[in-house]
């Protein structure tokens, strides 16, 4: 049997002062033909990422509205994710070979997570490719209606890694993308489905935390709060570009001597990968004392990444590669203006001029942050536009209300 998540009970009912009774009463009211049909989301971690962030409020969410809802792990060594991270990258376009060693772990463990998958369900949804040939190896036995979950920027994929998936991914009765541009060949068009990321405005990261508060925390960790601070939270990751962001913090510093960098991350277990970039991140700071590097291992949890967030005068996402980019939502939320690069899902967010700044080189991103410090008012209000922005499309509710709306199509056809 496949590892279940234990999460602990959530009410929809306090969304409601956040997002209005109107969008509260239309998701039950589109719960009610889906009363107890019993759901289960697959993935490969438990902790770190923003997958394993958005089940841990979707599965209770789905449970408070009515559906039998679970959240299963499956199980891999070193080998098996050494692998899928390499699948990742090349599903994002990185030039890297896939051997037919890479490719026979991969289905080796496919193969043995199958065989333990164990229920009955109305709805199976897999996420990201680790856990991709789940279906292919058990069957259609045990679930009605199968999906498949991308949260990966797969626009631009290494062919090499696409033309071995598809297969996989066109078993799936519906193919879930975050926008439709990365549902690359053969993915057939009546299974398509488009659903964007979302956060928890009630979570501990991105619940309202004064201002003294997050001060407090982000001072524990060596932060002088009566000096500029700009922050970028991520994985420690090549698409993520930490060394980018430390030569645009360079740029600025060069021009505002006081300015400090927090680059902040979270070492997930599926992902070996992290620990070689954290190292090459830290060669890179150097001995600069103002670029603190810092991950859960040092204890920033969910709650010192929100307060980052709030003491943070930008928050930066100088993502080359991006699947949505969820810490871009929670910066925003806090009512902080985003640099960000201009890839995959951040122009959903960052509207250019209006929630802050897309970028495409680290020159433009260290004269884009540079400005914001410069511009005090102008950064506030675009702070307040992307706060605003947020409430109205990137909350858990609209995500739950997509998933509904997505299992109802399932049942109809």
């Amino acid at each position: 049997m496949l590892t279940k998540v234990e999460l602990e009970a959530r009410s929809l009912t306090p969304y409601t002062p956040i997002v209005g009774e109107e969008v509260v009463e239309n998701i039950r009211q589109m719960a009610k033909p889906l009363q107890s049909a019993h759901v289960v989301h697959v993935n490969a971690t438990a902790f770190g990422g923003g997958v394993a962030e958005m089940l841990q409020t979707l599965v209770p969410l789905m449970r408070d509205v009515g559906l039998d809802a679970e959240w299963q792990v499956i199980e891999g060594q070193d080998e098996f994710f050494n692998v899928t991270k390499a699948c990742h990258n090349g599903l994002q376009g990185m030039d890297i070979p896939f051997t037919e060693e890479m490719q026979a772990i991969w289905q080796r463990y496919n193969e043995m997570n199958a065989a333990n998958f164990e229920g009955e369900y109305d709805f199976v949804v897999v996420h990201d490719p680790q856990p991709a040939g789940l279906l292919h190896y058990h069957g259609h036995e045990g679930g009605k209606h199968w999906a498949w979950r991308c949260h990966i920027d797969s626009s631009h994929p290494n062919p090499a890694y696409w033309d071995f998936f598809a297969p996989y991914i066109a078993e799936y009765e519906a193919s879930i993308f975050t926008m439709k541009q990365y549902a690359g060949p053969g993915v057939p068009p009546e299974h398509l489905a488009i659903i964007t990321p979302t956060i928890d405005p009630l979570s501990p990261k991105n619940a309202p935390m004064p201002e003294e508060k997050a001060r407090e925390i982000v001072s524990g960790f060596g932060i002088d709060v009566e000096r500029p601070l700009i922050t970028q939270v991520s994985r420690f990751d090549p698409w993520k570009d930490p060394l980018g962001v430390i030569d645009a913090y360079r740029i600025v510093k060069a021009q505002m001597p006081e300015v400090q960098l927090a680059l902040v991350g979270s070492m997930a277990s599926d992902d070996p990968e992290g620990w070689y970039y954290v190292d090459k991140t830290i060669r890179h700071a150097g001995e600069d004392f103002d670029i603190h590097i810092l991950h859960n291992f040092h204890g920033v949890g969910a709650l010192e990444v929100g307060a980052f967030q709030t003491a943070s005068d930008v928050v930066v996402q100088k993502s080359t590669r991006e699947g949505f980019g969820l810490v871009v939502t929670e910066g925003l939320w806090k009512g902080k203006p985003v640099v960000g690069g201009n890839a995959g899902g951040i122009p959903l967010q960052v509207i250019d001029g209006e929630t802050g700044f897309l970028v495409d080189s680290v020159q433009e991103c260290g004269e884009k942050v540079l400005y914001l410090l410069q511009h005090a008012e102008e950064s506030a209000r675009m702070g307040e536009a992307a706060r605003e922005h947020v409430r109205a499309n990137f909350l858990t509710t609209r995500h739950l209300s997509d998933y509904l709306r997505l299992f109802s199509q399932l049942a109809a056809d």
